[in-house]
């Protein structure tokens, strides 16, 4: 027999939970370290600030950012006990609270993950809806929502880089939706952040991640 829904399943977005700033939303911020990551991590660090950081235990956005950070959607059941599913996947997980930073948005997480020698740190905002915001990426300003493919490439900053880049995505008949350009000083790494209304082809993702000064380049797909 299905489960029976209850007031706090909300219409709008697919999920469990009471609040969809503080359920759905957290879910997707976690899922998207996940994607961005390339697996689910042996050990997070959980920074909830400003009401966030008041309400995290009582409206479930703890149960929520584990449940995502397992790789859960927005409407699985497991939710609920993410904690006793973490335990079973060997995810060991602190949470800390900022409860008055007034440079971040009041609904903002901080995540810092790492899955064997591969590490990230990640900044999002559930900005309500089910809707997410991703702020900073490894220290580069990133701009991005997660509900589009999502291309995260790390060059070094040379003239043309971003030209070349966008002309193989035209090639590719892959739209650019937006664009956002971050870089740790004059010709040190600069990071783009390029959310696409299509996918890109495996044949181009390959050519761009060969170019020589190209150092890493992730693909995130849509994160529901």
């Amino acid at each position: 027999m299905a489960e029976r829904s209850s007031i706090f399943d909300m219409i709008g977005p697919i999920m469990i939970g009471p609040s969809s700033s503080h359920t759905a939303g957290v879910v997707r911020i976690a899922r998207t370290a996940v994607g961005i990551l390339g697996s689910i991590p042996e050990e997070a660090e959980i920074t909830f600030y400003n009401s966030f950081a008041r309400t995290y235990e009582g409206h479930g956005s703890d149960r929520a950012i584990i449940a995502g950070l397992l790789d859960f959607a927005t409407d699985d059941t497991r939710i609920k006990n993410s904690f006793d599913f973490a335990k079973e996947q060997n995810l060991q997980y602190t949470f800390k609270a900022v409860g008055s930073s007034s440079v971040m948005h009041p609904n903002t997480i901080k995540l810092n993950i790492r899955k064997g020698e591969k590490s990230l740190e990640l900044i999002g905002i559930s900005t309500g809806g089910g809707l997410i915001h991703i702020e900073e990426v490894n220290g580069f300003t990133a701009n991005f929502s997660a509900s589009l493919h999502t291309l995260i490439i790390l060059t070094q900053d040379i003239k043309g880089a971003i030209a070349f880049i966008a002309s193989i995505l035209a090639q590719d008949d892959a739209n650019i939706a937006t664009m956002s350009v971050s870089r740790r000083g004059k010709n040190d790494f600069a990071c783009q952040f390029i959310e696409l209304d299509s996918n890109i082809r495996p044949f181009s993702l390959a050519y761009i991640q060969q170019l020589p000064w190209v150092k890493e380049v992730t693909h995130v797909n849509p994160v529901r």
